[in-house]
């Protein structure tokens, strides 16, 4: 088989080199050429800044930063599977039930039965992974469209968590059980009134993405493919790093470092090396992007799609036990509007709703977004009805924002 990959260039050699000089030195250009990316992260900081000035600094408090990392992370847990699902041009709207079915499934047996905590915990996402092949089945090899079968999912295993719980609520949980979603890991490595040990990983956290980044710049430079400027480059880390270790420090005054922010973000980087590094994650977009050519070039259409659906079924089953750990029991409506907040997530942070365009950071920041606004609502005691139509309303500028991309780049051709 001929490879594909380009015969190296004489430039190859000296891409190190390459990498400290030359680029686009003009922000403006850079924000233009990716808008679609561009545009959420500076939207981010605007609602940030906007809120944090609203509240008079109370949304960047130590406290409420944990607050809003315990409350919305298994939101952003969903959002991970939700935008891989939305790449390839699908959709699903039964991930709400499937958090209430596998919340309850554990409940029953660590509640009622009186088995061990992580005898729940494999339970939950044992039953999640079932539910994602009952989908991917339907999807994939029968051939029905997504919207239609998640959609009865999402009364199918509503319906089972009202039979599994028999119609009552169920709680507490043990304390072992809540410590997922509660505990924090704190005084690991001293300090004198902040956690050392939370600092030290959020600077393991920023080497390891300035050695990234400058690997990815290493790459483009050896393709021949446009980057920013140098010292653009070390801005854009410094920023990075900076935000990172603000957010850091206040964790790191408050109770230290969530269990729960440990399981989400080894799942942004593990999803998010998958989507960007692998043949799996490539051929999710190729799918997506152009389903007849993926088709020919030999991608296994049925397999891929069956899998993405298991894998949407285990993050619910991660969120169920996360959602089912903070609220220290499991109800028959919990879940409620989870895969709206999911899928807003995933449209808001960049997803295109034709498929092929998404990244696991973006659905992240996307998340986040609707997150503080959240939070910055309710800490100006805003009503909820008027939160319902703030929220509707930035997902429907962000659908209108992917059109305005679409139409743009087309007549720039």
């Amino acid at each position: 088989m001929t490879s594909l990959k380009p015969p190296p260039t004489a430039s190859e050699g000296s891409a190190p080199a390459a990498a400290l000089h030359g680029g686009i030195r003009d922000p403006r250009t850079l924000i233009l050429r990716n808008l679609r990316q561009s545009g959420i992260y500076i939207a981010f900081v605007v609602i940030v800044a906007l809120f944090a000035f609203l509240t008079d600094g109370v949304l960047l408090s130590p406290g409420n930063i944990t607050n809003i990392v315990l409350q919305y992370s298994y939101i952003l847990v969903l959002a991970i599977g939700m935008v891989i699902l939305i790449i390839a041009g699908h959709i699903d709207l039964s991930v709400g039930s499937v958090v209430a079915l596998t919340g309850a499934v554990s409940a029953v047996l660590v509640i009622q039965q009186g088995y061990p905590w992580w005898i729940g915990v494999a339970a939950a996402l044992a039953v999640g992974v079932a539910v994602g092949a009952w989908h991917g089945f339907w999807v994939a090899y029968v051939g029905m469209p997504a919207f239609i079968v998640t959609l009865a999912g999402m009364l199918l295993f509503r319906g089972l968590t009202l039979r599994v719980l028999d119609n009552v609520s169920l709680s507490p949980f043990p304390a072992e059980y809540q410590k997922v979603a509660t505990g924090f890991l704190n005084g690991l490595l001293g300090g004198h009134g902040y956690d050392a040990f939370t600092l030290f990983i959020a600077a393991f956290a920023i080497i390891g993405y300035a050695v990234s980044v400058f690997r990815t710049r290493l790459a483009r430079i050896r393709y021949q493919q446009s980057v920013e400027s140098f010292p653009l480059f070390v801005a854009r880390v410094l920023l990075v790093a900076a935000v990172v270790m603000y957010f850091a420090w206040q964790l790191a005054h408050a109770r230290g470092l969530p269990i729960v922010l440990i399981i989400l973000a080894a799942l942004v980087i593990v999803y998010g090396l998958m989507t960007q590094n692998t043949v799996f994650g490539r051929q999710i977009y190729a799918i997506g992007g152009n389903l007849s050519a993926a088709t020919l070039s030999g991608v296994k259409v049925r397999k891929v799609n069956f899998w993405i659906f298991v894998n949407m079924g285990l993050l619910a089953g991660i969120a169920g036990v996360i959602y089912s750990s903070r609220s220290n029991g499991a109800q028959p409506a919990a879940g409620n509007m989870f895969e709206l907040d999911a899928i807003a997530a995933a449209f808001i942070g960049g997803a295109a709703v034709a498929g092929g365009v998404g990244t696991v950071v973006g659905a992240m920041v996307g998340g986040l977004i609707m997150a503080v606004m959240s939070n910055g609502m309710q800490l100006e005691g805003v009503d909820q009805s008027t939160q319902y139509v703030v929220k509707g309303l930035v997902l429907l500028l962000a659908v209108a924002f992917d059109i305005y991309n679409k139409r743009r780049a087309g007549a720039t051709r």
